[in-house]
């Protein structure tokens, strides 16, 4: 039994690195799939800056959830840029940004870093904290969509 069960999870591990390499089918699921993530990104910051604006009561517990959330959506949509294909299959970005993958690499991994910040100073449930780490993430946003979005 032991030995059935070592086997199966070798195997299993030996092949994730084959499953993973194979999470999007081609060009166009990946950008659906980066869509999608940027999406979802978008939603939960617009939930919170409507707390900090004013525009909705605040609600720590609202703002920590969707900070947790950005955590870990912020993470998502990198790898679709280096998915086989994904040039060519449309999505609204600027020519400019397949010269530029290392760059946007690394403003993935700066918003994952503020991301995890923002979620810090949630956890804090101090507005002016809270206010500042966002603004920091939102930011590290605005400045990648005004380089390279397309309209």
């Amino acid at each position: 039994m032991k030995k059935a069960l070592f086997a199966t999870l070798l195997s299993t591990a030996l092949c994730m690195p084959a499953i993973a390499a194979t999470a999007f089918t081609d060009g166009k699921d990946a950008v659906s799939y980066r869509q999608a993530s940027f999406q979802l990104i978008r939603h939960n910051m617009g939930d919170i800056q409507d707390m900090i604006r004013g525009n909705v009561a605040f609600d720590a517990e609202r703002v920590q959830r969707r900070a947790e959330a950005l955590a870990l959506l912020s993470q998502l949509p990198w790898e679709s840029f280096t998915v086989e294909g994904t040039k060519d299959a449309g999505g609204k970005v600027k020519p400019a940004i397949w010269d530029n993958l290392p760059e946007i690499q690394e403003r993935g991994e700066k918003m994952a870093a503020d991301a995890a910040a923002l979620l810090v100073a949630a956890k804090t449930a101090e507005q002016a904290e809270i206010r500042k780490a966002f603004g920091d993430f939102a930011r590290n946003c605005k400045a990648c969509h005004d380089k390279y979005k397309a309209d």
